[in-house]
């Protein structure tokens, strides 16, 4: 019987899976507004002061048309707005409303509880050598040419 290696990205899809299904279960049993998975992603990128549709898709990894219609998906549930740039009349930025902030508060207690379990489950140095190996800066990826 051959072992399949998996590969790290794999792995690390597979993890944040975990977390994003944990967390859109649970805010579901407690009442939140439903949200997709590129709007949960859309939601732990924003900056407090708001961030331009552009920005949020390079943090994302989308194009742009995807991000805007996570952000608008957002918007329309109230739980982000649209405000004019303080310094680009042609820009707009994207910001947390009231709900969306609670919303986000709510996220975060719930992100608490997932790290806890998954403490429970595969032991509290574990999860801390995982934190330690992803807070690692890793530097600019490797491309042709450079080591």
């Amino acid at each position: 019987m051959t072992v399949t290696h998996r590969r790290l990205p794999q792995l690390l899809g597979d993890a944040r899976r975990w977390f994003d299904e944990g967390l859109l279960g649970a805010m579901g049993a407690a009442g939140a507004t439903p949200v997709s998975p590129p709007q949960l992603q859309l939601f732990a990128v924003l900056d407090e002061e708001g961030t331009t549709v552009s920005e949020l898709a390079r943090r994302m990894g989308v194009t742009r048309q995807t991000a805007h219609q996570a952000a608008h998906g957002l918007v329309d549930a109230g739980l982000l707005e649209q405000v004019p740039h303080p310094t680009s009349a042609r820009q707009r930025l994207i910001r947390r409303t009231a709900k969306g902030a609670r919303a986000h508060h709510q996220a975060e207690l719930l992100l608490e509880r997932l790290e806890e379990q998954l403490a429970e489950r595969i032991g509290q140095e574990a999860v801390d050598a995982l934190r330690a190996a992803l807070e690692t800066p890793w530097g600019e990826p490797p491309s042709p040419g450079r080591a």
